[in-house]
């Protein structure tokens, strides 16, 4: 499986089934399910949606979760526990970590059997404004790692490129996509990015 595109991850929102399969439709290359609250009976019906376009759903925070579903993976924080016992029960499964504006911690997860990691906020974030800043330089010198670098907060179309051309393989996106007029369409414009 190709990690590259558009990462769309879902919004809290009352209609985010909708939104999701407009962002479906639209084309994205992998969706987060990810919501402050557990809801198990709404992860299940995203991740049988996105099967439908055959879209890997990852399951932000939630290791169990992501296995009761089979889903394709889940992405953990740094206060989500420990990556490797993680790598042990997700089996093939995609493990995802998040890594802030830490190289370190970058080489660590990797080590740990990450399958792609996360630097953000790369540019100030309407969902998360005290999120600590990851510099562009960040991708240049993890590309040394050799796993897929994402790329999260405050992304738009606008400065998407800016992003691609630093290093980054996934645009973790939520504000920008879910927010738009058009969601379909939007989507479509940032995977005309990755071509």
């Amino acid at each position: 499986m190709k990690l590259r595109g558009l990462y769309a991850i879902t919004p809290e929102a009352g209609d985010v089934e909708r939104k999701v399969r407009l962002a479906l439709e639209g084309g994205i290359a992998l969706l987060q399910y990810r919501s402050k609250t557990r809801h198990p009976a709404q992860a299940a019906a995203i991740v049988r949606m996105a099967r439908d376009y055959r879209v890997p759903v990852i399951i932000n925070d939630d290791v169990e979760l992501a296995l009761e579903l089979d889903a394709a993976g889940a992405h953990l924080g740094r206060d989500d526990g420990d990556l490797r016992p993680a790598r042990q029960r997700l089996g093939p499964r995609i493990l995802g970590a998040s890594c802030y504006d830490q190289l370190e911690r970058a080489r660590a997860a990797v080590e740990a059997g990450a399958d792609y990691i996360a630097f953000g906020s790369v540019f100030a974030s309407p969902t998360k404004p005290a999120a600590v800043r990851a510099p562009l330089s960040l991708f240049r010198e993890a590309k040394t790692l050799g796993v897929p670098l994402g790329a999260i907060g405050g992304i738009t179309l606008e400065n998407a490129p800016q992003l691609i051309a630093a290093g980054a393989d996934l645009l973790a996106v939520i504000t920008d996509l879910f927010d738009a007029p058009d969601i379909r369409a939007r989507a479509r414009a940032y995977g005309k990015l990755f071509v």
